[in-house]
């Protein structure tokens, strides 16, 4: 099987280039490390884009970043001079938001934010009454005899995402809140060991925040980001697209591309993020993409190249 899965993995050629495109009428990206690295744009992204859109492609963006809100992320991609609308972003913040909304999450309940804006701003836009975030990255405990660490009770969700204010306090209050309200909901916005928070290193990612309440609840979230298939069960409602038709573009083998063979799409790795060839080509690996390239705009270089060979 692992040799069958190998043999299907090939580099971008321009024949190949023009074959994807020929069969995709839409393109999933993720955005760290394809889009973007940190706040710099990769080279060519713009143009790449532009000429897919041009020939009448659907462009989605779909990333596990929950600092930041749709708003937030048009914004950035605005300031990176691309013209992307918020009805084009599905971020891991508005994910956590439609699970509570599609599972008739009680709008009497709060819900905490182990998180930054995005995941606040989100929960508030669908409704829902959200604690925590940043705010509570400036509180402290007072560790005393027989202190009682006082949580709302009306808290029916902790949603967990990367939070760089991460403090004991937040801890702390999710947990009791798992564990002490009847029914709370462990929901984790992705589990992403790293994330590109600038363009040149890796920085501890979601799953190092997830992975310290599944040990203090005892407790394993559900997960709405990618490679969960909530959120392609979400944007197959949206769009009227067979997901034969679609083609999911990432850095991340455990996440993105995961993410698209989950679903039935058409896989494409970049190595202009997190992985590299050696990852991809490494024994161990068992999840391989349908095409990989060096970056996202060697698929219209390629495809140019096929339309005027030599």
């Amino acid at each position: 099987m692992a040799g069958e899965e190998k043999s299907t993995c090939q580099r971008l050629t321009p024949q190949s280039a023009a074959n994807l495109l020929d069969s995709v009428d839409a393109f999933l990206f993720d955005c760290d490390g394809v889009i973007w690295r940190g706040d710099a744009l990769i080279d060519g992204v713009s143009d790449t884009l532009e000429a897919l859109r041009a020939m009448g492609k659907k462009l989605i963006f779909v990333t596990n970043n929950s600092t930041k809100s749709r708003r937030l992320n048009a914004k950035k991609f605005h300031s990176l001079g691309i013209s992307v609308s918020e009805d084009e972003i599905f971020c891991s913040s508005f994910a956590a938001a439609m699970y509570l909304k599609v599972n008739n999450f009680p709008k009497e309940k709060k819900v905490y934010a182990i998180g930054e804006e995005g995941i606040l701003e989100e929960v508030t836009l669908a409704g829902y009454t959200c604690l925590g975030g940043p705010e509570d990255g400036k509180k402290t405990i007072q560790l005393k005899s027989n202190s009682l660490f006082e949580h709302d009770k009306s808290v029916g969700a902790v949603v967990v995402g990367l939070d760089r204010h991460i403090n004991y306090y937040k801890l702390q209050y999710g947990t009791l809140c798992i564990q002490e309200n009847p029914g709370c909901l462990f929901i984790a916005t992705n589990r992403d060991a790293a994330a590109h928070l600038t363009s040149h290193q890796e920085w501890p990612g979601a799953g190092c925040m997830v992975a310290a309440m599944c040990v203090s609840t005892q407790r394993e979230p559900v997960v709405v980001g990618k490679p969960s298939t909530f959120l392609m069960d979400y944007l197959l409602e949206q769009y009227n697209i067979p997901t034969s038709r679609m083609c999911m573009v990432g850095d991340r083998l455990d996440t993105d591309i995961l993410f698209g063979q989950n679903g039935g799409c058409r896989t494409l790795l970049v190595l202009s993020g997190v992985t590299n060839l050696s990852d991809l080509e490494d024994p161990s690996n068992r999840i391989r993409p349908d095409y990989f390239t060096s970056m996202l705009s060697d698929v219209v270089k390629l495809w140019k190249d096929y339309q005027s060979p030599g």
